[in-house]
């Protein structure tokens, strides 16, 4: 065989008669923790105390990341209304703000501008009267939020009977049984009665005559929902507005509407402009939303907005200066971090009126997409279909008998896909539905992905029928 006379390269990398490269050894036990080769993570680890000893973090890294594997994935998981993804720019700002602290407005000026900025952004957007800076606060979300609200609706109620020399002992506060929980715990919390508005089998929002047979002088207030956690509908509180107006001319009283606008405070104004369920109706005194959810930011931020500094009474107010100068606050959580509201404010800039118009649009259209494919299956019943929030909610049509809702849930799992299944509420708790959220980051494409795993999953109950179609338990109100 004939002697190869060309250039080869060498196994140094380099050519034939050039000097090769040499890979210096380098002996450093600190160099290298092997993620999975290591005693931290062969040996036991306890679970309920501390361990003993530290672990290199590349270790304590894996260890978790690897648990949290078993996780179901976000983006698949149609009942959370919050949001699960934000373009990588607000991903970053939000990062450079883990560490501040939203309650030291002295040391942290810049954030607590911005805090400032998008309360306003938030009330007008929300038609509050311009009176200057507006009444209202950042929260951890809706929950923080409907309790600064409902406290509120308390002590002004409270201020009023005093005033009149009359009694404070009966607080009473009208809702739909249909309210998220956290309504429930603000009653038991603070004392206050509740008194549930009624749904019905037809209808899964309240009716204002029912809502208003149940108001008397002790009532705080009364609080319509923009977009239920049941099923997305708005509530109709232009009609519930003008009758608690009524009432109070009757009665020569002063009965405030608290609007709980979580889910749909960030999509009417941009889907519905023209229809008045904020401040544009004057007994509207106070109103709460969620940036987490519509307002496409992570979890945790919300708001909670007033009409007037007059609806927001003053002994609710704290004042602290043990962190550098004198601070208002008024809020339930002390320390939290502001990188959820850098990122709120990131969306608000970004966005504008334009851009969030164009993404409730995209995701109103991708809602009705799905709620069409799927009342076209002929096996469910859509009961709301997206067009007032992008949420579409389906029972099983009433020929089917052989499974439920609760099965097809359990086969979309199968897939990775969760859509919970749950009960109507109280008037209305034997019927049970499916939900899907529709948020940013789910497209059109994975929406024919979903309905592809609906399709094959009522194929697949139809040829092979659960033995017992028994309901279950199961709703997610986030």
């Amino acid at each position: 065989m004939p002697r190869r006379t060309a250039r080869r390269r060498n196994l140094s990398g380099g050519r034939s008669g050039e000097a090769p490269v040499v890979h210096k050894h380098v002996t450093n036990d600190d160099s290298l923790s092997p993620a999975y080769a290591g005693r931290f993570d062969t040996g036991p680890i306890p679970k309920n105390k501390l361990p003993e000893s530290e672990a290199p973090p590349p270790a304590a890294y894996r260890l978790i990341h690897d648990e949290l594997l078993l996780d179901g994935s976000s983006r698949l998981n149609m009942a959370t209304f919050v949001t699960t993804w934000m373009e990588p720019e607000a991903q970053v700002l939000m990062a450079e703000s883990f560490d501040k602290n939203m309650i030291d407005k002295d040391e942290y000026p810049s954030t607590a501008e911005i805090e400032r900025r998008c309360v306003n952004i938030v009330a007008d957007l929300f038609h509050a009267p311009p009176h200057g800076d507006a009444v209202g606060v950042s929260t951890v979300g809706s929950s923080e939020a409907v309790m600064l609200g409902g406290l509120a609706l308390k002590w002004r109620w409270r201020q009023r009977r005093e005033a009149a020399g009359l009694s404070t002992d009966r607080p009473n506060l009208v809702m739909g049984s249909n309210v998220q929980v956290v309504w429930e715990k603000f009653c038991r919390y603070w004392d206050v009665e509740p008194r549930y508005v009624p749904v019905a089998h037809d209808r899964y929002t309240v009716a204002a005559d029912d809502a208003m047979a149940r108001v008397d002088e002790n009532t705080i207030g009364v609080v319509p929902i923009l977009g239920t956690t049941y099923t997305g509908e708005f509530e109709p509180i232009g009609e519930i507005h003008d009758r608690v107006v009524a009432w109070n001319a009757e009665h020569g009283t002063d009965v405030a509407i608290h609007v709980d606008a979580a889910s749909g405070g960030f999509v009417a104004p941009f889907l519905h402009p023209h229809l008045e369920w904020d401040f544009r109706l004057p007994q509207v005194k106070s109103i709460n939303v969620s940036g987490h959810k519509y307002g496409l930011t992570y979890p945790g931020i919300g708001f909670v907005v007033w009409r007037d500094q007059e609806d927001l009474p003053e002994d609710l107010i704290f004042r602290v200066n043990y962190l550098g100068g004198d601070m208002p606050t008024f809020t339930l959580n002390f320390s939290r971090p502001g990188n959820q509201l850098i990122g709120q404010y990131y969306n608000f800039v970004r966005l504008g009126r334009e851009g969030y118009t164009r993404i409730m649009e995209s995701l109103r259209d991708t809602a009705l997409h799905l709620s069409e494919g799927i009342a076209a299956l002929d096996r469910f019943t859509v009961v709301s279909d997206g067009s007032a929030i992008p949420v579409v909610t389906f029972r099983m049509a009433d020929d089917v008998s052989a499974y439920t809702v609760f099965h097809v849930s359990d086969e979309l799992r199968k897939g990775g896909w969760q859509v919970p299944a749950y009960t109507m509420p109280d008037d209305a708790t034997d019927v049970a539905v499916l939900r899907i959220v529709v948020r940013e980051g789910f497209s059109r494409d994975l929406g024919d992905l979903l309905l592809g795993a609906i399709t094959t999953a009522v194929a697949h109950l139809d040829a092979n029928p659960p033995a017992k179609a028994a309901p279950r338990a199961g709703f997610s109100h986030t």
